[in-house]
């Protein structure tokens, strides 16, 4: 079938996350992950009639020592779902509840956490009809997961609350009425198995994941198309250099941009005898920042095909056991690292842009415009960059340093782990714009040094890009726009071609 991504509870990886996040590539449960999870339901079902199980026939939380009647456990679920549904706030984007989805469907797959195959069911038409719920973006603590936000989910499911049909808001009977599927009601432990595990933490972390990494290619060519327009010397891309400090990262961000430079014949014009740091020292800053990325990458393809719910079933060994999966702190911590690596990136692009507007260092008009004073050009560009730069370390703040003490002290300690998300996504978006806002003033200098016919031919191609959405600057105009619409043309283009 294609664009399928099959979920077997243990294959699921962070680039097929974001095909089905943001791509709307189908998914399909295999059906031996099927034939687990109904062994493990009707593992369950018999263990209730002489066991005492957190959350199925006990309360949540500091009321876990309730004891709940057989007949009062699937309204248990119900009062669960809709007690837990108390997020506040601005929805969470469409691409991140989607991916949470397919984390939460992909870890039921696995066929430890008790649910129906009815279930799963639900959740894999949910994504395959474009049936997304509205989840507000606050009230996670990332302790026992990221519950308020995933009972959203599980709340739209029985109906409730609201989803987006196709582009389109409504409430949750009416989509399920538009596409013929029948509500939730859920089976005893349904409900806890649906809110409780690190899914939507998880989600950002793989939507962060895969943009840094586009970001971190899309940067490479800005930087290159700023080398060739200041004319500036290559000598520090030398291999001894990175063959004598062989750090993974840093000789293969030295080699891509060898590769991107070959052909061009608009190096070495301005005869320096070393370059500025925020050019010099590229390799060695995006090489720190890659090796952040694919740790966080290994740690996220473990992540997204475990099992986070609590208790856990093992059928197999007759076990059902109580333990701590649904703590983001592994995820949490990994999000705080991405701001901190990435973040330097969008300094050394600010510093490039003082290099391209002042003329002491570029040898063009100031602020790349030519009557310098009747127009100021691109001057607010860099009031803009270093604003974003600026935020960038406000939001490299740790998140998971925090705690929360919740639940009558059960819950005595807490991950941020959302909120950790939050910040790594803001922060990247703001990268993504610090990068659109370099790339048009390279562009603009190309054209003032009018060696567009020097540019090796990676270059051109950015150029061009960059020409497709904002012509050059004759006069002062409002950039804004110009910045916003390349924004999104560099970040289409480089995150489909990472996704896909």
């Amino acid at each position: 079938m294609k664009d399928t991504v099959f979920l077997d509870g243990n294959s699921l990886t962070v680039q097929q996350v974001y095909k089905v996040a943001c791509f709307g590539v189908k998914v399909v449960v295999e059906q031996n992950a099927l034939e687990k999870v109904e062994k493990c339901h009707d593992y369950l079902l018999k263990a209730l009639k002489n066991k005492t199980i957190y959350g199925v026939n006990t309360g949540f939380g500091s009321l876990a020592t309730t004891r709940i009647s057989d007949s009062d456990a699937s309204q248990l679920q119900e009062n669960m779902i809709r007690s837990h549904s108390a997020a506040v706030g601005s929805p969470l984007p469409k691409e991140v509840v989607r991916a949470a989805m397919l984390l939460r469907l992909n870890t039921l797959a696995k066929g430890y956490s008790g649910v129906r195959v009815a279930t799963l069911r639900l959740l894999e038409e949910f994504l395959n009809r474009e049936i997304t719920p509205v989840v507000p973006e606050t009230g996670s603590l990332g302790a026992s997961g990221d519950l308020a936000q995933l009972a959203h989910i599980a709340l739209a499911m029985m109906g409730e609350g609201y989803v987006y049909h196709k582009e389109e808001i409504v409430p949750s009977r009416v989509a399920l009425e538009r596409e013929a599927l029948n509500a939730f009601k859920p089976a005893p432990k349904e409900g806890l198995a649906l809110v409780n595990g690190t899914q939507m933490t998880v989600a950002t972390a793989c939507l962060c994941v895969i943009r840094a990494k586009a970001l971190l290619s899309a940067l490479e060519d800005v930087a290159c198309l700023t080398i060739e327009a200041l004319g500036a010397s290559t000598e520090w891309l030398n291999e001894w250099i990175h063959a004598l400090r062989p750090i993974p990262g840093q000789v293969a961000v030295a080699q891509n941009m060898r590769r991107k430079l070959q052909d061009s014949k608009a190096i070495g014009r301005n005869k320096r005898v070393q370059e500025a740091y925020s050019i010099r020292c590229i390799p060695q800053v995006h090489g720190a920042a890659l090796e952040s990325l694919e740790f966080c990458e290994r740690l996220l393809n473990i992540e997204i095909n475990s099992v986070s719910d609590n208790p856990l079933i093992v059928p197999e060994e007759e076990l059902i056991l109580s333990g701590g999966n649904f703590h983001a702190q592994p995820i949490a911590m990994l999000l705080d690292l991405l701001p901190i690596s990435l973040t330097p990136l969008g300094a050394l692009c600010e510093r490039r842009l003082e290099r391209l507007l002042n003329p002491a260092f570029s040898g063009l008009p100031a602020y790349l415009t030519s009557q310098s004073g009747l127009n100021s050009g691109y001057m607010l560009a860099q009031y803009t960059a270093a604003s974003l730069v600026s935020e960038n370390r406000v939001l490299c703040h740790p998140a998971s340093v925090d705690t929360a003490i919740v639940s009558n002290g059960q819950e005595d300690h807490a991950s941020m782990g959302l909120l950790a998300g939050k910040k790594a996504l803001k922060a990247i978006e703001n990268l993504w714009r610090i990068c659109a806002i370099e790339a048009l003033c390279a562009s603009q200098a190309v054209d003032l040094a009018s060696i567009e016919q020097k540019l090796g031919g990676n270059s051109r191609a950015l150029y061009e890009r960059v020409r497709s959405v904002a012509p050059k600057l004759e006069k002062d105009q409002v950039l804004s726009e110009q910045f916003e619409a390349l924004y999104k043309k560099l970040f289409e283009h480089y995150t489909r071609a990472q996704a896909l």
